[in-house]
């Protein structure tokens, strides 16, 4: 998974004869405790490829999970975490039905969720209730 499939690769910028890279990136979450993991492989990747590097956070726009990459949706459910759907354009609306999420495990849609935040504050901890297996559910923004 990188950080292009998640969506907040936001610019990179080459510059081949300084041997220097620019790279812009924007958190899923305001806070989100991955992002100093995230900077340091970047700026070790670019070292170890003999290459300075700045790396830059940008808040606005927001992260959406609409940039996601379709191979960054799959890669979630390979690793066992029920993607999100994709947000919805213009005003939100409001439903009195329940919100189907697929168990990445089986496939069923007959899940609920145990908690509203799992492991991290994108994740949303749910159940399988055919498999009976949890599993994180990445929120949709």
């Amino acid at each position: 998974m990188s950080i292009e499939d998640l969506g907040i690769l936001r610019d990179l910028q080459v510059d081949e004869a300084r041997r220097h890279v620019a790279v812009t990136i924007t958190p899923t979450y305001s806070g989100c405790p991955a992002m100093e993991a995230i900077e340091a492989r970047i700026r070790h990747t670019a070292r170890v490829n003999g290459f300075t590097c700045e790396v830059r956070t940008q808040l606005s726009p927001a992260w959406t999970t609409d940039w996601m990459s379709e191979r960054g949706r799959a890669r979630l459910r390979e690793f066992g975490i029920a993607p999100p759907g994709r947000a919805a354009d213009g005003p939100v609306t409001v439903a009195l039905r329940r919100r189907l999420v697929a168990c990445p495990q089986c496939g069923s849609t007959d899940t609920e969720e145990l908690a509203r935040f799992g492991s991290t504050a994108c994740k949303a901890l749910r159940r399988c209730l055919a498999c009976r297996e949890p599993f994180d559910e990445f929120k949709a923004l």
